[in-house]
């Protein structure tokens, strides 16, 4: 039942009624992300569970989680906005552009940097900019990670890529000695390093500057208000991880075709539905649908049965969920 709570009986063997769907899981400081899929793996008796982004052990808040076929629909989660509540220290900057990481260079008074001055330097940040990956990243440089090399004492070249700074924004403001620490509201594309937003800030003003807090608040549409907890081992097992249904995740963030039984029935065989002329497409925030994107594919009780691409005449199914998966 879509959105129903899924019975926790700890194993590690999956259930013949091994459950799917989305959890949206709310990360606590100095935990990994690694640490949270296994765990909701433990919690839920399955090891099909992936996700659609990753946040480092400092940062906390929102892990969208794929859970069975949930995990089908992650390649549709990972490229969506993210929204995040920063703390910026502008001062010094460090090896890893963030708390953890050593002091870069001589510390610099930031107590005196005008308003004016701060907002020249921000707005140069937002929008479609070129951004230097963090060193201590994990893309790859030719087969192994930045942040493994980096740790090897290996310099580390990163090539800068397209980001999109869609807001960036201060809330608050105050100083700590020569620090001057500012809240920040940061929406931005996916692939985005706020921790190399916060160096460059610091960089464009000359003090120096790295992340000393990041809370992630929103994937997309999805909102970590509506998050869960998942234990930490020791914490307790008995615990619901409400799980959203595949249809109603997908209607989300995919345009959307009600089919009826008999087509419900065709694509559960993998063939092809026809696009009748009367099939409406709903999508995401009445937006409408441009020829030629995929689909969502959901019966009359809004349980996904496949994601389909136009094909002439046809909706040919990309991706089809199994009767016993549907939700």
């Amino acid at each position: 039942m879509t959105g129903a709570p899924v019975s926790r009986t700890p194993t590690t063997v999956p259930s013949p009624s091994a459950p799917h769907g989305v959890l949206l899981a709310d990360k606590a400081a100095d935990r990994t992300s690694h640490d949270v899929v296994a765990r909701v793996r433990w919690l839920l008796g399955t090891k099909k569970v992936g996700h659609a982004g990753t946040l480092d052990p400092m940062a906390t808040g929102l892990l969208v989680l794929g859970i069975g076929q949930g995990t089908r629909l992650l390649t549709h989660l990972v490229g969506l906005d993210k929204t995040y509540l920063a703390t910026i220290r502008l001062g010094r900057a460090t090896t890893t552009d963030d708390r953890e990481g050593e002091p870069l260079g001589e510390l610099v008074d930031a107590t005196h940097l005008d308003p004016a001055v701060l907002e020249e330097a921000m707005q140069a940040l937002r929008g479609d900019i070129q951004q230097v990956p963090s060193t201590v990243s994990a893309i790859k440089v030719d087969g192994k990670r930045a942040y493994a090399r980096a740790r090897a004492g290996e310099d580390v070249e990163l090539a800068a890529r397209p980001v999109r700074i869609g807001r960036f924004e201060v809330t608050a403001r105050r100083t700590d000695g020569p620090f001057q620490d500012l809240d920040a509201v940061v929406t931005c594309s996916s692939g985005t390093y706020v921790r190399a937003l916060a160096r460059d800030l610091g960089a464009a003003l000359g003090v120096g500057g790295h992340l000393t807090a990041l809370r992630r608040t929103q994937v997309g549409p999805f909102d970590v208000a509506d998050a869960a907890h998942v234990p930490a081992r020791g914490e307790g097992d008995d615990v619901d991880l409400p799980l959203r249904g595949l249809g109603e995740t997908a209607a989300r963030v995919l345009p959307t075709v009600r089919v009826d039984d008999a087509a419900a029935g065709m694509l559960a065989d993998g063939k092809r539905i026809p696009r009748a002329p009367t099939a409406a497409v709903e999508s995401p925030g009445g937006q409408r649908h441009r020829d030629g994107r995929l689909v969502a594919a959901v019966d009359a009780a809004g349980r996904l049965c496949a994601i389909l691409e136009p094909a002439g005449e046809s909706w040919k199914p990309v991706t089809v969920v199994p009767l016993d998966a549907r939700c």
